[in-house]
């Protein structure tokens, strides 16, 4: 297959891409990279990609509409998964502006370049924040999520209402995907367990919110590549959904599933694992939780399981350590270089 991944040299868009072309798929990516987090660590998974005959490449913003049309245009794709957009709770109560540009109009130029060139179906990144408010647990895909928390977040659950109006209208096969905390080697320096082990390891204090009670669903980024490519020949169908009296009817090819490990862990243990991987001790500072943070998220992924088979396989203790492992030789080749050059 003839393959367009956005976000190709972001934590998910780069492993998604190297297992594609280790099955022998055709990969086009496309990026920004922008300096959310250091363009450094983008551009090291962009050379390993880059050395794979399979793969080519081009710097570009998804919120740029005729390059992005240029770009359908000529690909011929597939498939798409989009995965590019602006990460962050936090950083979203700072810059908002900077999840419209990329996460409203971005996505919006990625449906018309699909709808327009007839994709055969498209794959994109929602979130766990999409849940929100929510207080039953595990989340799932049949929960209303009306009532985000973050504006991260709304943004998200705004990405699955506009798709699924692109799916009803032009018949376009679209699925998405509410990721669980994704965590692993080449993961983004923003995500608490890089801070949390890059602290730790330097003799630094941590900060965990609500007292450490915070429950997260940390799912190992090889498990979401597993579940993401069992997903790609498999275009939704168009199916007629048998409502209550009075609830509104959708028969889009339209379909969002949870990727999680649909298991959930507490802060407090979280650190304790990072701990015995680090063979160090952290310095805990406890603080009340903050805004946008949602006290526990949990997956129900019965959905994906009941349609691929996918069910997570990376225990968090080995993840934890897989991602120490590559934490150290990463950091150790960059001090390396810095060496050299001084």
């Amino acid at each position: 297959m003839k393959i367009l991944v956005t976000g190709a040299a972001g934590f998910i868009g780069f492993h998604l891409a190297r297992r594609l072309l280790a099955e022998g798929h055709q990969v086009h990516g496309i990026d920004n990279v922008n300096d959310y987090y250091d363009p450094r660590l983008k551009q090291a998974r962009l050379t390993l990609l880059l050395h794979e005959p399979a793969f080519s490449f081009q710097r570009l913003d998804i919120a740029e509409p005729d390059r992005m049309l240029q770009v359908f245009r000529q690909g011929s794709f597939e498939a798409v998964v989009n995965l590019a957009a602006q990460a962050g709770v936090r950083y979203s109560l700072d810059n908002p502006l900077a999840y419209v540009h990329s996460n409203l109009l971005g996505f919006v130029n990625v449906l018309e370049g699909c709808a327009r060139t007839r994709v055969p179906h498209l794959i994109f990144a929602s979130s766990s924040s999409v849940y929100g408010a929510n207080r039953k647990v595990p989340f799932s895909v049949e929960d209303q999520t009306d009532h985000p928390v973050s504006f991260y977040g709304a943004t998200k659950k705004a990405n699955e209402l506009v798709a699924h109006s692109y799916s009803h209208l032009y018949g376009l096969p679209v699925t998405g995907l509410r990721f669980f905390t994704v965590y692993g080697p080449w993961g983004r320096p923003d995500m608490a367990y890089y801070k949390f082990v890059r602290a730790i390891d330097e003799g630094h204090p941590i900060d965990l919110y609500n007292h450490g009670e915070m429950r997260r669903d940390f799912t190992y980024i090889d498990d979401v590549v597993e579940g993401i490519t069992r997903l790609l020949s498999a275009a939704p169908a168009r199916c007629l959904h048998e409502e209550k009296p009075g609830e509104s009817v959708s028969n889009a090819r339209f379909r969002v599933y949870n990727i999680g490990n649909s298991h959930t862990v507490s802060l407090a243990r979280f650190v304790d694992i990072i701990e015995d991987a680090l063979s160090k001790k952290a310095i805990r500072n406890y603080l009340p939780l903050q805004p946008g943070d949602v006290p526990s998220t949990h997956a129900d992924i019965g959905a994906l399981f009941r349609d691929t088979g996918f069910a997570p396989q990376t225990p968090l203790e080995t993840g934890i350590r897989n991602f120490v492992e590559w934490y150290r030789e990463y950091h150790g080749d960059v001090l390396r270089k810095k060496g050299t050059a001084a």
